[in-house]
């Protein structure tokens, strides 16, 4: 099941994301690896970031976001999990 994970950046995520970046990106890896990561990456504005991933439920999506070390660290001040279906291309 696909869900779209937004995570909106605080007031110290400009400062935090690069010294956060490589753990963030570790957290990723093994998910990607699997192909559990369908696309990931920053908003070009500075507001946040995009993740969508192919997850079993809700549950494990909430779990994933709430243990990346953009939240834990504080990049994110607020995270949005929303479950999405694909409809093109098929």
């Amino acid at each position: 099941m696909l869900f779209v994970i937004i995570g909106y950046d605080g007031p110290r995520g400009a400062e935090l994301r690069p010294k956060l970046r490589p753990a963030h990106l570790d957290n990723l890896r093994p998910f990607a690896e699997q192909g559990k990561v369908a696309i990931a990456g920053p908003f070009t504005d500075g507001t946040g970031s995009l993740i969508i991933v192919d997850l079993d439920s809700e549950a494990e999506a909430r779990a994933f976001a709430a243990r990346d070390p953009y939240t834990t660290g504080g990049v994110f001040e607020r995270v949005e999990v929303k479950s999405f279906r694909r409809v093109f291309p098929e």
